[in-house]
């Protein structure tokens, strides 16, 4: 008589820690905080779709910053199940007939995820977007190594540009910035999407800075200005500019790259220090281009990240907010 082993049977996360998981993840950075993202759980599998109706048409006419925003979420989705214990087997664009199906996920047990994992998983609650100045970054080695582990299973490289580099990048941020003042769809979009406290999206006004503090970051994007203040009024920023490189331009690239993003703000945050990504100086060709010429090793400019530490004596900064997770999540019997 001849045996055959059944294939084995995948486990799948209960419900409630599917909505633990997936509240935990809602965290995740995206461009504006426009949450481009929609989820359903099928009750073995989890989609993630992008959502066209929140795409940023003048600052992000081509969905490069909405797929780079669903990256970033889909790696918090992947490091919040890890603190489940669950392992994550992501495939990614399963369809290349739906352009906006951009991942699904299946499970299985993982019962010793590695202590970094945890230690990421355990920042997605605290990690905030800094827009002050900051103090030069501690232990950056140490982050540029850990980071690069990070980022290089995404095919993706991250660099550290010289000091040097801060005055010519920031030529090209007020050049974005000049371009950019007199474009009413650009400046109605963005008006849109920040300065308003009490939405469940968006930028709020509390999170954005005063002409005079953002005179002192010198590279930066141009939002909406808060009410005068001079917060950290006697520091000049000394933050470090770093830089995730893709090979190519492509869905995937961009995917992955907010993947890297995500992993790399995260292991910040567990360092204890502070960030602010950075796209609208890569929205231009010519500033993207000034980027690449700034690096090491061929490869096409995706994100800009201000790394560096916050002054220890302040106030917690309240989180961001976000939607309900009914209005992303889809929970199918």
């Amino acid at each position: 008589m001849t045996h055959t082993s059944a294939s084995p049977v995948r486990s799948v996360p209960d419900h409630q820690t599917v909505l633990a998981a997936m509240r935990l993840a809602s965290r995740a950075p995206s461009l504006h905080n426009t949450q481009p993202w929609r989820w359903i759980f099928d009750g073995v599998r989890l989609q993630l779709y992008r959502d066209d109706d929140r795409l940023l048409t003048s600052a992000d006419p081509l969905g490069r910053q909405l797929v780079i925003s669903c990256g970033a979420m889909l790696h918090h989705v992947r490091t919040a199940f890890a603190a489940k214990r669950w392992h994550t087997d992501t495939t990614r664009l399963p369809d290349a007939g739906r352009s906006d199906y951009l991942a699904v996920i299946e499970f299985r047990p993982w019962p010793d995820p590695p202590d970094g994992v945890l230690a990421r998983a355990g920042a997605i609650d605290r990690r905030r977007t800094d827009r002050l100045p900051l103090l030069a970054p501690t232990g950056l080695s140490q982050l540029l190594h850990t980071g690069r582990m990070l980022v290089t299973p995404h095919d993706l490289a991250l660099d550290v540009l010289d000091e040097s580099a801060r005055a010519k990048l920031a030529g090209a941020s007020d050049h974005a910035t000049a371009v950019r003042r007199y474009d009413t769809e650009y400046q109605t979009e963005l008006h849109w999407w920040a300065g308003h406290s009490g939405d469940l999206e968006g930028v709020p006004r509390e999170s954005l800075v005063s002409d005079a503090e953002f005179a002192r970051v010198s590279v930066g994007r141009a939002f909406p200005a808060a009410p005068h203040s001079a917060r950290r009024g006697d520091l000049e920023d000394q933050a470090r500019l770093l830089v995730l490189s893709s090979p190519g331009e492509s869905v995937t690239a961009w995917l992955h790259t907010g993947e890297a993003l995500s992993a790399l703000l995260l292991e910040c945050t567990t360092a204890g220090l502070a960030s602010c990504s950075m796209t609208h100086i890569t929205e231009m060709p010519s500033a993207r281009k000034i980027i690449a010429g700034m690096l090491a090793h061929p490869g096409i400019p995706q994100v800009m990240i201000r790394v560096g530490t916050a002054p220890d004596d302040e106030p917690e900064t309240p989180p961001a907010p976000r939607r309900p997770l009914t209005d992303i999540l889809t929970m199918q019997p």
